[in-house]
């Protein structure tokens, strides 16, 4: 016969039963959520580390010590001009950062709410949106950066502004189609039916049930403005010299191709590992959220 107490037993309908019972049907993370915020984790790190403290200045030139090979000294080398490479792979993780969120930012304030409209009014704002919206997409984030570079000249700020344009079309889409399902649920006819303003159904029912569709987006539209953003330094359009940032850093070493391969590789490294982190992220979490992935 069990000895244990009849208090420490959990009540049937109490919330000691209902823990239990989330606590069974909880999965494991999956391991590309776990991979991928590990390496969104370090590139941040890195980004807030190198706001005080590198290892040299990333942005001042040694002629003595130019184009020395990876050492003790300099751990990834030195490129041209005898700038440490590891403090400017440090510095660049701020550019990366920064680009990245006020770029997903500008697209989800843009896009989020055209789509959330578009979604509520199918027939007739619906039409509107969703057309600028194939129209801005015809362009992409990439070739409208080209663009705005050409016409108001290359920077940063420039670069943040046009991926952001140019992500909302993404963001739109997104939130229309979340909105669509979230407008033909009972709950939604209720609140019709009981005269609710439409900014008040948008915050209390569409919002909260489309907010996981638009992390995910936001995480693999970060993925696109890394990319972007070196594309554009690349090019000479994006974050201008003497600011450290990969895409630039690529710029320069490319006459070193086959010599000096180290002032490649460890730029494009951290390119690939910011890219990977967040593609990896935004996959664990649309399996995460995604009711119809999770009932699998």
């Amino acid at each position: 016969m069990s000895t244990t107490p009849l208090t420490d037993r959990p009540v049937p309908g109490t919330v000691s039963e209902a823990a239990v019972r989330v606590r069974r049907e909880r999965r494991p993370l999956e391991p590309g959520l776990v991979i991928g915020g590990a390496l969104i984790v370090l590139v941040a790190l890195t980004a807030l580390v190198s706001l005080v403290w590198t290892p040299y200045d990333p942005t001042m030139a040694v002629a003595s010590d130019r184009l020395q090979p990876p050492s003790g000294a300099h751990w990834m080398g030195t490129d041209r001009y005898g700038r440490d490479v590891l403090s400017q792979v440090m510095a660049g993780a701020q550019i990366t950062m920064l680009v990245g969120t006020i770029a997903v930012a500008i697209g989800l304030v843009i896009g989020a709410p055209l789509g959330i409209l578009a979604g509520m009014r199918p027939k007739r704002a619906g039409v509107l949106v969703m057309g600028g919206s194939d129209v801005l997409m015809a362009f992409p984030g990439l070739l409208l950066a080209i663009v705005f570079g050409a016409v108001f000249g290359g920077g940063t700020v420039t670069a943040m502004i046009a991926l952001g344009i140019g992500s909302a079309p993404a963001f739109a889409r997104v939130a229309r189609a979340g909105t669509l399902q979230v407008m033909s649920m009972d709950y939604v006819f209720a609140a019709k039916a009981a005269n609710r303003p439409e900014i008040a159904i948008a915050v209390r029912h569409v919002l909260p049930n489309i907010g996981g569709m638009l992390i995910v987006q936001c995480s693999v539209n970060f993925a696109i403005a890394v990319l972007a953003e070196a594309g554009l330094s690349f090019l000479g359009l994006g974050t201008m010299p003497p600011t450290p940032s990969w895409g630039r850093m690529l710029l320069d070493s490319q006459q070193f191709l086959g010599v000096n391969d180290y002032l490649i590789i460890f730029p494009g490294l951290a390119i690939a590992v910011a890219v990977l982190g967040f593609n990896l992220f935004g996959d664990g979490l649309r399996d995460r959220l995604d009711p119809t992935l999770r009932s699998r």
